[in-house]
């Protein structure tokens, strides 16, 4: 079991940036594929980003790509979600992911974190 922590959430207007920081406790991180999914009020969590570290592969959703990146810090067990230019409808509870595989559908984590609020204003 990999226990994660978010932070960096936060208040921003339309058009900022903001990034948010998923920390793990193992130190095998690498062999992991790491996820951001959030959620927005009243709706379900959805897929924003995903990483491998080993291997530095990395997958995003349609509606985040070129805005958002997703990295590692191997070194401190770390996963960043740099987002730019930021919209209104991004705002949701960001949550950090782990599981062996890639996957789009949160049902597939294994472990979960307990989330950051972005609020972004327009």
């Amino acid at each position: 079991q990999v226990q994660l922590v978010e932070s960096g959430g936060g208040l921003v207007q339309a058009g900022g940036s903001l990034r948010l920081s998923c920390a793990a406790s193992t130190r095998t991180f690498g062999n992991y594929f790491v996820h951001w999914f959030r959620q927005p009020p009243g709706k379900e969590r959805e897929f924003v980003a995903a990483i491998r570290n080993s291997v530095f592969s990395t997958r995003y959703s349609a509606s985040v790509l070129g805005r958002f990146t997703i990295s590692s810090d191997n070194t401190k067990n770390t996963v960043l979600l740099q987002m730019n230019n930021l919209k209104p409808e991004d705002t949701a509870v960001y949550y950090c992911a782990a599981s062996r595989r890639f996957s789009d559908s949160a049902s597939d984590m294994d472990d979960w974190g307990k989330g950051t609020l972005v609020t972004v204003s327009s």
